[in-house]
């Protein structure tokens, strides 16, 4: 399967590559970065590898995922950021995940609103979500930048409790 590629302003939004892997669990072994998206303890190089075959066969499941993010002026992969709707999930998602030291750059809005508007065009969404914690302050803003409000709360994995945001596309 042919990931596409979208760019942004500052960021190139790609399928993922073996080569990604070191910069990949250098993110994903930061515990306050993974503190939101249920690994509050971080995750391993190998925990990490099986992510991204997870965000990977995400892809070729579904047609859609979520992207590397790579910064364009440097190569660097800062996050993933795009679409996901695994089983049991209350809707189409769109999400991400930047790696702390790029935190406040405005990546994760720049990215989110490009996969929104993949979504809407490329299959034909018309509403996304964000499930967010209680206290994740920082993705609450960027939920907020892309025109999303609360609009419930659910339990993913059978133990987390967030918040639901969402919006129309």
């Amino acid at each position: 399967m042919t990931i596409p590629e979208l760019r942004t302003e500052r960021l190139l939004l790609r399928g993922w590559r073996q080569d990604d892997l070191d910069a990949f669990a250098s993110i994903c072994a930061d515990v306050e970065t993974m503190r939101w998206v249920g690994s509050p303890e971080g995750m391993d190089r190998e925990e990490a590898w099986r992510h991204m075959a997870y965000l990977a066969g995400h892809w070729a499941l579904r047609g859609y995922g979520l992207w590397a993010a790579e910064e364009l002026e440097t190569g660097e992969l800062v996050g993933r950021v795009g679409l996901l709707f695994p089983e049991g999930w209350p809707g189409l998602e769109v999400g991400w995940l930047i790696a702390r030291p790029h935190w406040g750059k405005g990546y994760a809005p720049e990215a989110a609103l490009a996969s929104m508007e993949w979504a809407r065009e490329h299959l034909g969404a018309s509403h996304v979500i964000s499930l967010i914690a209680d206290d994740n302050e920082r993705s609450v803003r960027v939920a907020q930048k892309l025109g999303m409000a609360v609009e419930g709360q659910a339990r993913i994995l059978g133990e987390y409790d967030v918040r639901v945001f969402g919006c129309d596309v």
